[in-house]
């Protein structure tokens, strides 16, 4: 292991990288129960969906621990697969098959870029202030996705505002609904104590003491599960099951709209998302563990690109959506790991959930919520390494963290943080400290809000 992964230089060893990936794939397993239902709405196999789900995870997990030693996980990413099952398939009028295989080109174009260090050039072009930026806004991205994932933050005249539990009494939902709120807040609150007192695997413990609460309050029926609603049981319907079948998903590829105007422009959307929600997520989770060197470059991450492009042509053949790397991957970084032990530790798990499905499914996103909520506020320590009196650093760096949150999209801050970097840079009379690249990425994103 020390040979294979360096952990003694990388400040960790055996025990902590296992926790880490562990740690990581229990935050992250709840893409396994969501991908097959957001799929399947396109008219997918949800079974064949599910197998795919796994195996690809698994595949890129492991070539991110191999190729770039790197401690960060990859699965279908959360926003790509309704774009690929709302908009595509039932908005635009395709056939999945067709949207596979706009998934499948954008994936052997990344690895292209990959090869040429396109990728890595836009990652290393981007300033230092912004880098931690991005880090900071990933931050309250996942606190926010926590907080929906637990029902803390609903839907409101507002746009957002906090879960009512008098409405759930008197509605009669407070046994279901109401209840996992209140074990998310009650879990976050034993997270953050385990955190204090620096309990080794404090978000892992977090996690299984929450469920195990929510197994007790279901026993004693405090919690009676609403199919209907979306709230089912918390106690596994069993061990072990056969993984589904991959036949009716495996190499479905249809290339009849290859050259169609539309279908580039599916690709295109799916390529853009895809490139800066990665970048994104490989500067957070890096800047978070202190990886980036003086520069702000990250050693490793063409290894890293290139298991994250792979990731998407084996899932695109295999019949699941776009592959990318997590932030998720941010929670067992915050438990130590550093190495692409933890990656790997995290595929197999991905593995194992092929045999075990009824074990990893019975996850309830309340008991994962309070683990992504810490990891927010670890993230945002970042924000003490900006220099706040720097406004014309800071401007750009603000509006990249409050874009993640508020519109919901790692990119979104990534390209409104990058145009206004640059335009106030010219603004200012600072044009030389711009790097080429950086005016390339400002048009590129200005364009795609023009034409998009």
């Amino acid at each position: 292991m020390e040979k294979l992964f360096k952990l003694k230089s990388h400040g960790t060893d055996v025990r902590t990288e296992l926790l880490a990936g562990l740690t990581t794939f229990m935050t992250m397993a709840y893409i396994l129960a969501v991908n097959p239902g957001i799929l399947g709405a396109s008219g997918m196999d949800t079974g064949a969906v599910f197998t795919a789900t796994a195996l690809a995870s698994a595949i890129a997990c492991v070539l991110m621990g191999l190729i770039a030693n790197l401690p960060f996980a990859l699965s279908a990413g959360m926003g790509l697969n309704a774009y690929f099952a709302y908009t595509v398939v039932l908005g635009m009028g395709y056939s999945w098959q067709t949207a596979l295989t706009a998934v499948f080109v954008e994936g052997v174009i990344f690895i292209i870029l990959s090869l040429t260090n396109v990728r890595e050039a836009i990652f290393n072009a981007i300033p230092t202030n912004l880098k931690v930026a991005v880090s900071v806004g990933i931050g309250l991205f996942i606190c926010f996705i926590g907080l929906q994932n637990a029902h803390i933050a609903v839907d409101s005249a507002t746009l957002v505002s906090m879960y009512s539990f008098s409405d759930a009494i008197k509605n009669g939902s407070f046994s279901s609904e109401g209840i996992t709120v209140l074990l998310a807040l009650i879990g976050l609150l034993i997270t953050a104590f385990l955190v204090i007192r620096q309990i080794k695997g404090n978000l892992l413990i977090g996690i299984v003491v929450t469920w195990v609460l929510g197994i007790l309050c279901e026993v004693t029926g405090l919690y009676v599960p609403n199919p209907d609603a979306g709230f089912y049981s918390l106690i596994p319907s069993g061990v072990v099951s056969a993984p589904a079948s991959l036949a009716p998903t495996l190499f479905k590829l249809d290339f009849s709209n290859l050259l169609s105007v539309n279908f580039l422009v599916v690709m295109f959307a799916f390529l853009f998302v895809d490139l800066f929600d990665t970048l994104g997520t490989l500067i957070g989770c890096a800047s978070r563990a202190n990886m980036l060197d003086k520069e702000g470059r990250l050693p490793g991450i063409k290894g890293a690109l290139m298991a994250d492009s792979v990731g998407t042509v084996c899932g695109a053949c295999l019949g699941t959506s776009t592959v990318t790397t997590f932030v998720e991957s941010s929670s067992g970084i915050a438990e130590g790991g550093r190495t692409g032990l933890t990656a790997i530790t995290t595929g197999v798990l991905f593995l194992l959930s092929l045999f075990f499905s009824p074990i990893f499914l019975a996850i309830p996103s309340f008991a994962t919520a309070p683990a992504l909520i810490v990891v927010g506020f670890l993230m945002m320590q970042q924000v003490t390494k900006l220099d706040w009196n720097n406004a014309l650093e800071a401007i750009p760096a603000f509006i990249a963290i409050m874009a993640m949150p508020f519109l919901y999209s790692i990119s979104e801050g990534i390209s409104l943080g990058i145009i206004s970097y640059v335009i106030l840079n010219l603004c200012a009379g600072k044009a030389k400290k711009i790097s080429p690249l950086m005016y390339v990425l400002a048009v590129v994103f200005i364009l795609k809000y023009v034409l998009l």
